[in-house]
């Protein structure tokens, strides 16, 4: 979908300030924040692919007037609500009114370096060939996709050159959504920023996106 997140090429909202010395948080609810999102994960009633996209389908009035942590504490939250796992009173309350579901999975304590040293690879095997190698001229389809995907609004229809193969990895736009794991060929693509933002742009500018085979067509 078109979301807020999507924000490449949009004028308005001002120049990139990078932070001197930015801490990993400004604040210690943050740190809670990511702790609970990961937390969450481990208990599997959803993956990585629909954590994003329930971040990313706040509506984007909600998004914009949101900070970086704000963000992953409303898409959990949307999460939980979903899944029934929390009522909109027990959130308004900051506490639970009713006994806890029953999980099947819990992350504990004793547990958290492990496990997140052993990380959560998107690789996959597949039984048929890439459609594209390095070198090759290719160009991103046009599309919007009420649902989720990792192919940005500002480099569709653009012509690019395969960099890299990087092996089939689970496709986002089927995983958000329950639909299957749907392993696809993950390239990386280079782009010329004139193809991207036009002749105006800086001629020297060039970038470079990770995508999927399905987002691609050969030119």
């Amino acid at each position: 979908m078109n979301g807020a997140q999507d924000m490449g090429g949009q004028m308005g909202f001002g120049p990139v300030a990078p932070e001197a010395d930015e801490p990993l948080f400004h604040a210690a609810w943050e740190r809670r924040v990511l702790a609970l999102t990961l937390a969450m994960g481990a208990t599997g009633q959803w993956n990585i692919d629909a954590s994003r996209h329930a971040r990313e389908s706040i509506p984007p009035a909600d998004y914009l007037s949101k900070s970086y942590y704000e963000i992953w504490l409303a898409g959990m939250e949307k999460l939980l609500a979903e899944r029934d796992l929390v009522s909109p009173e027990e959130l308004d309350a900051g506490k639970a009114l009713t006994p806890p579901r029953e999980l099947s999975r819990i992350l504990k304590a004793e547990d958290v370096a492990a496990t997140l040293a052993k990380g959560g690879p998107a690789d996959r095997p597949v039984d048929r060939e890439a459609l594209f190698g390095p070198g090759d001229a290719v160009r991103t389809r046009i599309m919007h996709p009420v649902g989720h995907t990792r192919l940005p609004r500002y480099a569709r229809g653009a012509p690019g050159v395969i960099e890299r193969v990087h092996g089939a990895h689970v496709f986002p736009d089927t995983n958000a959504h329950g639909l299957g794991e749907n392993p696809q060929w993950l390239y990386s693509v280079a782009f010329k920023g004139t193809d991207i933002w036009g002749p105006d742009s800086d001629p020297g500018l060039s970038l470079r996106l990770d995508l999927w085979e399905p987002y691609l067509e050969r030119t």
